[in-house]
């Protein structure tokens, strides 16, 4: 079966220091979903925008790489047959009702290094 990463973008990560089960809610009944039916593989939640630090050939920045309205809030791994499959589970990602949404992009390769 084919892989392919879902990237998730919003407005920011649910995923604050301080954050509570409210604020992950839909997400982490979303993740339950899709671990329930087997389709992902994996899935990271990032931190806020306000954590993140980027390199730009010898320059470190505070902040994102691009200053958007949106930036890649977190990613999983799914598991599908083909590409339509793969939409078809990632248009019901939370982050495309609620003002953001999901690239969905083939796995090339990789895998974890030990």
């Amino acid at each position: 079966m084919a892989q392919y990463a879902v990237l998730i973008y919003a407005t920011d990560s649910a995923h604050r220091p301080n954050h509570t089960a409210e604020d992950t809610e839909t997400c982490d009944r979303h993740a339950e979903e899709l671990e329930r039916t087997g389709a992902m593989v994996a899935a990271w939640a990032l931190t806020p925008r306000d954590l993140a630090t980027s390199v730009r050939g010898d320059t470190i920045i505070d902040g994102p790489f691009v200053d958007a309205k949106e930036v890649v809030a977190g990613f999983y791994i799914l598991e599908a047959p083909d590409l339509d499959a793969a939409l078809a589970i990632a248009k019901l990602n939370p982050a495309c009702q609620e003002g953001g949404g999901v690239e969905v992009r083939p796995v090339a390769g990789g895998g974890f290094v030990e």
